[in-house]
């Protein structure tokens, strides 16, 4: 069969052994694009998000942006310093699911395990259609086809991980290292053309920019509020680096909270000044292009596209650049999630509340499961958006601050509980009580930003996320007491020994007597069975005659039971039959032995054996019968190396 794993080495790569798994551990040079690429590509839409909604009032409340700005780099800077408490405090990862279990209680930990992988989907979905939307700033000739790339990338993107961390790091570092430093070279193009006189001024600046609506009083206060929950898209991510402590090398705590620092001071520096340049440049966006006076169909470019053509002037390969650099960038920030959800995953499936699956590992030493669900799930939601980023952007940050506040405030919890262990050292103590402030002032933070985010952003979509994270809630909480309710029945009592069944009473199913058959009746009789028989159903009275004359031409021992089917089904005489067998051996075994034979070719097995598929599935959940299998490999099939 090893056609059908030619292919899968070819993208993924042969397989690893589990005793290089430590091989796979992270250095910060390539954990910071792994973990990092999602919240450092964030600066890229997020002054944007600001600006489309205060735009709603007009150029009038542009002015608006200078506090939103304000307030997001100090909500970031201060998760940023709550999540380095994180790294040091559970050095085995789990984040705020973690953090919430041992501190808050099971339903807490639910809650943000749910909040953490609705986030997840969503920034797969956010990031690769922003970072196609990227691409279609600078090459407008490819409108109109932002479903198709963007499905096509996140296929991309699954495939790069399956392929395992490492390697799918050191892919991410180029784009993610190259937008960092374009970002900043824009920065000092800028400083250099304003020092000496110029005023660069984005192409949408001397567009009108029409209100939607008169702000004044509550309305205004409330504009307020939605502009900064939208810029809140900028902190997304932060929390990855906690969840995924166990992937750095040595001393992988420190490591975890080194990388988180820069990761920060990049962020907030990036921000604030994509911001100060929109702001100078009179950047104006609207989420139609109707808004700044312009035909419907117009093609409208991002706000750090507008930046940087305005910014690096005649010098456009370098805005070429920068786009290309922001379009990768915003597509692999993606795989943040792609390394987060499947982490999580794991420790989930290892608590029992997601399928068991999630927890393996596949042939390159990463939750493949997990990167495949991640995968389908974010395809369907661009799907089902029509890959439009206003839409998508409208139901993230929900989930992302849920965790965070649940975090946060389970690690306030957790430095109290180690405050008041006996013999504490005073230095310690210090230290303990430093870090439970700065937990402390994070879970106030990003709670009332959460209140704030739900009360903007609920009716213009984020509804179908509070909606989704309790459906999640009480999906793991469903699946965990299967795999209760099945631990019990499965349990054993003390002094328990192995059944012995009361005879075993055979039955063969044939069709026809070939190879496959006669090595089946062989497997039969090796099992010294109490009785044997063989069966047939009677479909066809010509086929059994035929059969009839030759089992007894080859001189078979074994009784040929033929079963009457005079409404043509398969599947119904042989229950029955088997039913009755059972019903006349109470306490015995019976076992039903199906011959089957293997094909050579992928394509050839649907063409076989459909009949005995159906009735296995149906045996399977009748009392008392085990079903065997007797493969017969096909002498073409071997040929072939099948």
């Amino acid at each position: 069969m090893s056609q059908f794993f030619r292919p899968k080495r070819m993208m993924v790569g042969r397989p690893l052994d589990s005793a290089r798994l430590g091989e796979t551990l992270l250095p910060k040079r390539l954990a910071l694009p792994i973990f990092c690429s999602d919240p450092l590509s964030s600066v890229a839409y997020a002054t944007e998000e600001i600006l489309l909604v205060v735009g709603l009032g007009g150029i009038a409340l542009l002015h608006l942006t200078w506090y939103a700005a304000a307030a997001i780099v100090l909500v970031l800077v201060v998760v940023v310093a709550s999540y380095r408490q994180t790294c040091y405090a559970y050095p085995g990862g789990g984040g705020a699911y973690l953090v919430s279990a041992q501190n808050l209680g099971r339903n807490a930990a639910l809650t943000a395990a749910s909040a953490l992988l609705v986030d997840y989907v969503l920034t797969v979905a956010v990031s690769v259609v922003s970072g196609v939307a990227a691409i279609t700033s600078a090459i407008p000739a490819l409108g109109g086809h932002d479903m198709a790339l963007s499905v096509g990338f996140v296929a991309l993107l699954a495939m790069m991980n399956l392929r395992g961390v490492r390697e799918s790091g050191r892919v991410f570092a180029v784009p993610t290292y190259g937008f960092v430093f374009f970002i900043y070279l824009m920065f000092a193009f800028a400083a250099v053309r304003i020092a000496t006189g110029a005023t660069p001024r984005a192409a949408s600046a001397d567009l009108p920019l029409h209100a939607v609506s008169s702000y004044t009083g509550l309305a205004l206060v409330l504009l307020g509020m939605r502009a900064f929950a939208s810029g809140c898209t900028a902190l997304t991510g932060v929390e990855a680096i906690s969840n995924g402590v166990p992937a750095f090398r040595r001393p992988k705590s420190r490591n975890a909270a080194t990388t988180l620092l820069i990761m920060g001071f990049f962020s907030v520096t990036m921000f604030a000044g994509i911001t100060v340049l929109a702001m100078l440049y009179e950047v104006h966006v609207a989420v139609e292009p109707t808004e700044l006076g312009l035909p419907p169909d117009t093609p409208t470019s991002t706000a750090l596209a507008q930046i940087g053509r305005a910014t690096f002037g005649d010098v456009t390969v370098l805005f070429y650049l920068l786009q290309a650099f922001t379009a990768g960038v915003l597509i692999l920030a993606a795989n943040t999630a792609f390394n987060g959800f499947p982490m999580l995953a794991s420790i989930l499936a290892e608590d029992a509340y997601v399928p068991r699956q999630l927890r393996n590992r596949g042939d390159r030493l990463v939750f493949s499961n997990g990167i495949i669900l991640l995968a389908l799930a974010a395809i369907g939601l661009i799907v089902l958006f029509k890959a439009e980023l206003t839409h998508l952007i409208q139901l993230y940050i929900i989930g992302v601050f849920v965790s965070f506040t649940l975090s946060q405030t389970g690690m306030v919890r957790h430095w109290r509980t180690a405050l008041a262990a006996p013999g504490l050292p005073a230095r310690e103590r210090v230290r303990h009580r430093r870090s439970q402030a700065i937990n402390a002032v994070g879970a106030v933070l990003t709670g009332v930003v959460l209140i704030v985010v739900l009360i903007t952003k609920f009716t213009h979509g984020a509804w179908i996320v509070v909606i989704a994270m309790p459906l999640l809630f009480l999906g793991m909480r469903a699946v965990h007491q299967h795999y209760e309710r099945v631990a019990r029945e499965l349990a054993i009592t003390p002094g328990a020994r192995p059944w012995e069944p009361a005879g075993n009473s055979v039955l063969v199913l044939v069709n026809a007597l070939n190879a496959p058959t006669l090595k089946a009746l062989g497997y039969a009789r090796a099992m010294r069975p109490t009785s044997l028989d063989a069966l047939i159903v009677a479909v066809e009275p010509g086929d059994v005659r035929g059969l009839r004359e030759q089992w007894d031409a080859h001189d078979i021992t074994v009784p040929l039971q033929v079963l009457s089917s005079p409404y043509r089904d398969f599947t119904r005489p042989v229950i029955d039959y088997v039913l009755d067998v059972c019903a006349r051996h109470p306490g015995g075994a019976v076992t039903v032995v199906i011959p089957e034979y293997i094909v050579g070719r992928w394509w050839e097995a649907p063409l076989h054996n459909q009949s005995a598929l159906r009735l296995k599935a149906r045996l399977l959940f009748t009392p008392g019968v085990t079903v065997v299998n007797v493969p017969y490999r096909l002498p073409s099939g071997r040929a072939r190396g099948g």
